[in-house]
């Protein structure tokens, strides 16, 4: 099951990821928005693991395991777009791209 959550995500990252480099390859630096993902799952995580840490503390375990097990999960989606792999262009490349024709060449822009 595991697993099966793992290959969904991956391939959800993967979809999203064309997703942007198509609709704008020339004003979107993806490696920016890793990294702003990364910060952004990163508070979120912090947030959930402190909300479980405040149910502990008022004995709610019930409350205490959901909130922990959210920021679990949101700790697997960090690791899945730490692990993406961005490509960068080669000069030969941008002379493709500036000619209009497509960048990745039917390859997908990101590797998951």
């Amino acid at each position: 099951m595991a697993q099966l959550h793992d290959l969904r995500l991956r391939l959800l990252v993967q979809q999203e990821s064309e997703h942007i480099s198509k609709s704008q390859p020339s004003d979107l630096d993806l490696s920016i928005v890793q990294a702003r993902c990364l910060c952004w799952l990163t508070l979120l995580a912090e947030a959930h693991e402190d909300q479980a840490n405040d149910a502990e503390g008022r004995a709610d375990t019930e409350q205490a395991m959901g909130w922990f097990a959210d920021s679990m999960r949101l700790r697997d989606v960090i690791q899945v777009v730490t692990s993406i792999e961005i490509p960068l262009p080669e000069s030969s490349d941008l002379d493709i791209k500036e000619s209009g024709e497509d960048l990745f060449n039917g390859e997908p822009p990101m590797t998951a």
